[in-house]
């Protein structure tokens, strides 16, 4: 079940960003920054303010049966000038334990409802340009390559954009 995120949340949303990047990023973002920089502890505050400020749209994947939450993504409105019109997923991290049972193709088919909802048709994505793990998540969702690109400055790395319409 994917539900609004509330602000006790943030605490577990903190761990799954902690542990997903740490296993998605680790030999393309310095370990410094993995595991000494980024802790749950820096993000829980980062996420109590998101979610009581309304930075973002903060969703969590709640396991009906157990409860426990597996999954987190923000979206909203998308900020790139070229792309006013459009829908993007600012971020989604599924906790590494839970991986491969489908949980992230559910947070982006609702992800990708949300926007309809509103009458957006156009739905964006950046992604690190050395995430394989995630380019091929979405290319398999049919998400192509623009040609667009930025840098990252938290990390200073470049990302890609993916863009479906």
């Amino acid at each position: 079940m994917i539900r609004e995120a509330l602000v006790k949340d943030s605490a577990r949303i903190a761990e799954i960003e902690v542990m997903s990047s740490r296993f998605a990023y680790k030999g393309i973002v310095p370990d410094d920054y993995l595991f000494k920089d980024l802790t749950v502890e820096n993000r829980v505050s980062v996420y109590e303010y998101w979610i009581g400020e309304k930075r973002f749209e903060l969703y969590v994947y709640e396991d009906p049966d157990s409860g426990f939450i597996k999954g987190m993504m923000g979206i909203g409105r998308c900020e790139d000038e070229d792309k006013l019109n459009a829908f993007e997923l600012h971020f989604i991290y599924v906790d590494p334990d839970y991986l491969r049972e489908g949980i992230g193709s559910e947070m982006l088919q609702f992800f990708e409802q949300k926007g309809r909802e509103r009458g957006f048709e156009e739905f964006v994505i950046w992604v690190l340009e050395e995430n394989e793990l995630g380019k091929s998540f979405y290319e398999k969702h049919n998400y192509s390559l623009d040609g667009k690109d930025k840098i990252f400055k938290r990390w200073n790395k470049r990302e890609i954009r993916y863009v479906r319409s």
